[in-house]
């Protein structure tokens, strides 16, 4: 009987470690930003298909979207203890790079991107 009690009690530390990290996990997760915007031209028309570049500046790591028809890209789980640069490109076409800092504390981050259309 003192056998059972003893396993009893390590399935309990166990399952209290188990709840722990995976409540850690789901804190961590719930820490991750994101960031979205709408790619246009100067007049605010959208710029379909412009390719969205965003950069992590600590392991300097590229990831990108292609807007949508309407302009709009959307970047998730990125880390909220890093910095990031964006800017979108069409065409040979670019937008100014923006910064996303670490220091920003909303979760869910908006960057419109404006690329200034070559004249032809």
């Amino acid at each position: 009987m003192k056998y059972w009690r003893q396993i009893a009690g390590l399935v309990a530390v166990i399952a209290v470690f188990a709840a722990l990290a995976i409540g850690q996990e789901a804190k961590k997760e719930s820490q991750l930003r994101s960031v979205h915007g709408i790619v246009s031209d100067k007049a605010e028309n959208p710029i379909p298909s412009g390719v969205v570049f965003l950069k992590n500046t600590r392991t300097n790591a590229v990831r990108s979207y292609i807007a949508d028809e309407t302009g709009n890209y959307k970047f998730s789980g990125l880390d909220p203890n890093a910095d990031y640069e964006i800017h979108a490109e069409k065409d040979g076409a670019k937008s100014s790079t923006r910064t996303i800092s670490s220091f920003e504390s909303r979760k869910e981050i908006v960057v419109n991107l404006k690329i200034e259309t070559k004249k032809t």
